[in-house]
């Protein structure tokens, strides 16, 4: 069954393995998260838990979002997202959810929201080749040719300069190389997506058999 836990990056560093090999890791602090509701097939169509992190100010805080923690006896969550897949019979509304849930070794698949890079051109945003750059060529670091004449207009999902990154971005089967229950750390070999102090949603790798 799926399981996942929700963190905040703190940054990259590198440890020691047993065998004396260095592994650049990312360090994520995942706070206890609470279990805010239960999603159910005879409800909601589908089976999954609605978790949260991190207490959000009052002032910042609906009525709706209010009453809705309220119901699991705790306060309004920064980040709220769900976990699908679950076996939800395994948690209770309030309950609390701490790094443990993983341990060394785990395939886990880790989802953020890339770092934005503003406007970009095609190259650095597509991975388009250049022009010549010798004189005379006068084609350097354009988009290319915008397809047939005929239509007069621009095909849709022509690859062309625009705002780069600031997309949900997940990347799959990274690996668990320390869990810290005491400091609420988890430790996941390479890097993550997202930006320091982004939040990020931590889950069971899905094509983990495969990839082995």
């Amino acid at each position: 069954m799926n399981k996942g836990i929700l963190g905040k990056k703190l940054g990259m560093t590198q440890i020691f393995l047993e065998n004396g090999d260095v592994v650049p890791v990312t360090v994520i602090e995942a706070m206890p998260n609470v279990v805010l509701q239960k999603k159910t097939v005879e409800t909601d169509g589908y089976e999954a838990i609605q978790i949260g992190v991190e207490d959000k100010k009052e002032a910042r805080t609906t009525k709706p979002e209010k009453g809705h923690a309220e119901k699991a006896g705790t306060t309004p969550k920064r980040f709220v997202r769900e976990i699908r897949g679950v076996n939800t019979a395994e948690y209770e509304v309030g309950q609390e959810i701490k790094v443990d849930v993983f341990s060394e070794g785990e395939k886990v698949d880790v989802t953020g929201t890339s770092k934005g890079k503003g406007f970009q051109g095609a190259i650095k945003r597509h991975n388009q080749s250049r022009g010549p750059m010798s004189h005379g060529s006068r084609y350097h670091r354009g988009p290319g040719s915008m397809g047939a004449v005929d239509p007069a207009r621009v095909f849709k999902g022509k690859a062309l300069p625009g705002r780069m990154g600031g997309e949900r971005t997940t990347l799959q089967n990274l690996e668990i190389v320390k869990v810290d229950a005491e400091r609420n750390l988890i430790l996941i070999k390479g890097n993550v997506p997202g930006p320091k102090k982004g939040y990020v949603t931590i889950q069971s790798a899905l094509k983990a058999a495969k990839a082995q």
